[in-house]
């Protein structure tokens, strides 16, 4: 069985579309984004809010996870570092961990062929991606 990969990717938020423009480059076709909060070594910065000094220690970024079984993980990781790299404090972290398993809800596939993208489900999102635009 082909091995199964997770990859978390937390970064600033102005990196978004560049890092799924470089996803989609390596052929990422899957991936949830959310709006996280957190620090590391930038602890945040102080902020005078109502005349009151306020400290804001948790900062907005966004955090992308994507799991891979036929994209190698080094690709994502090598994409990644390229776009989210600003060499300054804050750039974020990546995290590789290894997945025991995954089920489709829909069709109850188990293993690495719940994660692939089959073309008759392409065929199927693309002809509802047509239909809701004819009812635009």
């Amino acid at each position: 069985m082909q091995k199964i990969s997770k990859i978390e990717i937390i970064t600033r938020p102005e990196k978004l579309e560049e890092l799924k423009t470089a996803m989609n480059a390596i052929r990422v076709t899957g991936m949830t984004v959310s709006q996280v909060y957190g620090c590391g070594l930038s602890h945040g910065y102080n902020e005078v809010y109502r005349g009151q000094k306020v400290a804001i220690n948790l900062l907005p970024k966004i955090k992308m996870e994507i799991v891979v079984c036929d994209v190698p993980v080094e690709s994502v990781v090598a994409a990644a570092k390229k776009v989210c790299c600003t060499g300054a404090i804050g750039d974020g972290k990546i995290f590789v961990s290894e997945v025991t398993n995954a089920i489709r809800i829909r069709t109850g596939e188990e293993g690495p062929s719940a994660i692939i993208d089959r073309m008759e489900d392409i065929k199927i999102v693309n002809e509802k991606t047509r239909e809701s635009q004819r009812n635009d």
